[in-house]
Parts: structure tokens; C-alpha cells; sequence
């Protein structure tokens, strides 16, 4: 399996930037698509942006403009940069790792979540 570790997370107030990091426990290389995703409490999780190994990258519409998303492949690392954050983007930021592994089905693996909290 695949194990992801978040980090970066904290309080910051509205304006402010802060920026997320997912360590994998294997080379991003050979995982198809790596991302964000948050959950604000009585919330669903929701896609906030993803990275292929190839380099494209997917923004859900409500941080499109404001959050960066990037790999560090020697690091095997994932970045979030997010700037002017709203109090509407305080959830726990979870880090997600989507593999397909040859001839079998799509597997994710999820990171504990790091605490983003946006104060107005």
C-alpha cells in the first residue's frame, strides 16, 4: 500500500496563504494521480485539485485563481499552495493518492488529514 502524510496545516487569518504537503511512502511517479481533497464539519469530502504524473492539473471551481497545486517528484512529495483564503476553506485537507495498478481496478489511498482553519 501506498501511505500518504499530510502537513502544513494551520490557522490563518482571511487573505492569508498557507501551504499544504503530502509525503508518499513510494515514487508519485507511479501513481497516476495525486490530490486534495477537504471536508468542512457536516460537510461531504469534496475535490479541491488534482495532479496526474504527467504534470496536468484539475482546480474545483471555488479555488481555481487562488490554490497551486505541484509535485516534487525526488521528494515524492505533493504541494497545496493556497493564498487569500476565505473562512469558507477552513476543513481538514486530506491528501490522496489514486493508483491503477495494470489489468485490476483503481485503488486510493488517504492521508489523517491536516486542520486548515481561515478566521474573518
Amino acid at each position: 500500500q501506498v501511505q500518504v502524510v499530510e502537513s502544513g496545516g494551520g490557522l490563518v487569518q482571511a487573505g492569508g496563504s498557507l501551504r499544504l504537503s503530502c509525503a508518499a511512502s513510494r515514487n508519485i511517479f507511479s501513481i497516476e494521480t495525486m490530490g486534495w481533497y477537504r471536508q468542512a464539519p457536516g460537510k461531504q469530502r469534496e475535490l479541491v485539485a488534482t495532479i496526474t504524473n504527467r504534470g496536468s492539473t484539475n482546480y474545483a471551481d471555488f479555488v481555481k485563481g487562488r490554490f497551486t497545486i505541484s509535485r516534487d517528484n525526488a521528494l515524492n512529495m505533493v504541494n497545496l499552495q493556497m493564498n487569500s483564503l476565505k473562512p469558507e476553506d477552513t476543513a481538514v485537507y486530506y491528501c490522496n493518492a489514486h493508483l491503477r495498478p495494470l489489468y485490476s481496478d483503481s485503488v486510493d489511498y488517504w492521508g489523517q488529514g491536516t486542520q486548515v482553519t481561515v478566521s474573518s
